[in-house]
């Protein structure tokens, strides 16, 4: 492992846990299957390239995906994992320069994404004024985590991410209740919630435990979300219009993605607003 690719740990947000699709061998487009369905308009194997791929690994259809059937492309996002493993696992050489490296790139891939997930919240709780009592769990995970997304190929191979996410997961919580502690009033707690298709608009759910919480096509619009929980809630075709989620915790760009927004949306600095909103 090279200690040259390891970052501090943070200090503002990290733009190597954002895709940077120029510095990627396009690996989401041919590692990771697709089913046809309302979200791809082809069936793909894992390994596969996608027909849309070309030469120089940019998409062929990017700016109209969602009118060409391929919708869940850009709700989709790898947290920086793919020029992690292009660019450092494999050192810049491409599944196409070196066919022996495929089958290697494509099997470390989503188990690098997914550390970078990991690795995306525990940015987001070390930049939490509110965590100091946990700051010192949080940089050690963090430390531990990053120097794990650097190991070799034949390691990353073998990494069990259930266990880290397990051993990551107290933490976060923990400086998530610190965070949430500071919202005056009465906190709803809908953790793991089935709230598929809920009418929510302009609920008050500021500092609200939503963790894991199915928010499937629920109404949220005018939703006061701020300083709420929602580590892994299932916001697909949620309708976000109005919502405030400007400080909201743990939010990731897959999350936005997959919701419903507009210009009254308030979404968190750190992502970006989607361009389908």
């Amino acid at each position: 492992m090279s200690q040259d690719h390891v970052p501090s740990v943070p200090s503002g947000p990290r733009p190597d846990l954002r895709a940077d699709c120029a510095n990627c061998f396009g690996l989401c487009c041919v590692a990771l299957p697709f089913a046809a369905s309302a979200d791809f308009a082809i069936d793909k194997k894992a390994g596969d390239p996608c027909g849309n791929l070309q030469e120089d690994f940019g998409c062929g259809i990017h700016a109209h995906l969602r009118e060409r059937g391929f919708s869940g492309c850009t709700v989709y996002d790898c947290f920086g994992a793919g020029q992690k493993v292009s660019q450092v696992t494999f050192a810049g050489r491409s599944w196409r320069e070196a066919p022996e490296t495929a089958e290697g790139m494509f099997e470390v891939f989503p188990v690098v994404r997914q550390l970078h997930e990991v690795l995306w919240y525990l940015t987001e709780a070390l930049l939490m004024p509110e965590a100091d009592p946990v700051r010192g769990e949080l940089r050690r995970a963090f430390d531990d985590v990053e120097r794990l997304t650097c190991e070799s190929a034949e390691v990353l191979a073998d990494v069990d991410v259930d266990r880290v996410r397990g051993e990551v997961n107290p933490v976060l919580q923990r400086a998530g209740e610190l965070a949430r502690q500071g919202v005056p009033g009465r906190k709803r707690n809908h953790r793991g919630a089935d709230l598929m298709g809920a009418r929510l608009r302009g609920a008050e759910l500021r500092g609200a435990n939503l963790r894991g919480a199915l928010l499937i096509a629920a109404d949220l619009r005018d939703a006061d979300l701020r300083t709420a929980d929602l580590t892994g809630a299932d916001l697909r075709d949620a309708d976000l219009r109005g919502a405030d989620l400007s400080d909201s915790l743990f939010v990731t760009q897959v999350q936005l993605n997959a919701a419903r927004g507009d210009g009254r949306t308030r979404a968190p600095r750190t992502l970006d607003r989607p361009s389908h909103w």
